[in-house]
């Protein structure tokens, strides 16, 4: 393999948007180290007994306190600044790597909400209406949780007034995944590093 520009990725995005499918590929592509977000949260809230196991949705941020919120973002960010060869898929990964060199911020969106909603019910196994209350409901509740929690890292990092953790000029590539396929935006990533 060619010499890489970068020795860390991130991958953000909302529900839906394929962050977790891209990560996995890249790992398997580059073989890198993945880490989920989503997965790590959820079984320390499901070992907590703050959500329930059997519940095959994803659960809000809103079911663990600031601190353990904070103690995993910046533990993140220790590692970006220190190791290498990792790969992190989180809502907020892109947002805990302003500033670090070495990271390839990925911004993954999905420009069709329908599309989003698919996937989750696919992903999930639950119907069209659940889906929509819940991924909706959801993005709403962490980021309401996560501006309120971090206003004085977002102006010693990036330096802006209006938070806005998915804005594409947080990022080095921003990938539409409506507009990309899997192989597609695997390879757009690829061609980055």
């Amino acid at each position: 393999m060619k010499q890489l520009k970068f020795r860390n990725v991130t991958i953000s995005g909302l529900p839906g948007a394929g962050s977790s499918t891209l990560g996995k590929g890249l790992a398997k592509e580059l073989n890198w180290k993945y880490f989920s977000g989503g997965e790590f949260m959820r079984h320390y809230a499901i070992t907590q007994g703050l959500f329930d196991k059997n519940n095959q949705m994803h659960h809000k941020a809103t079911v663990y306190g600031d601190e353990f919120d904070r103690k995993v973002d910046y533990g993140m960010r220790e590692s970006l600044q220190k190791e290498e060869q990792k790969i992190y898929d989180a809502w907020l990964a892109g947002f805990v790597a302003q500033g670090i060199e070495g990271v390839l911020k990925v911004l993954l969106y999905c420009s069709s909400d329908e599309v989003r909603v698919d996937r989750i019910v696919n992903r999930d196994k639950i119907s069209v209406e659940q889906a929509k209350e819940h991924i909706f409901d959801r993005e709403e509740q962490n980021l309401k949780k996560w501006i309120r929690m971090y206003q004085q890292e977002w102006q010693s990092w990036v330096g802006k007034s209006k938070i806005d953790f998915y804005q594409s000029q947080l990022y080095d590539l921003a990938i539409d995944t409506y507009a990309n396929d899997r192989d597609k935006t695997l390879k757009l990533v690829l061609e980055k590093l």
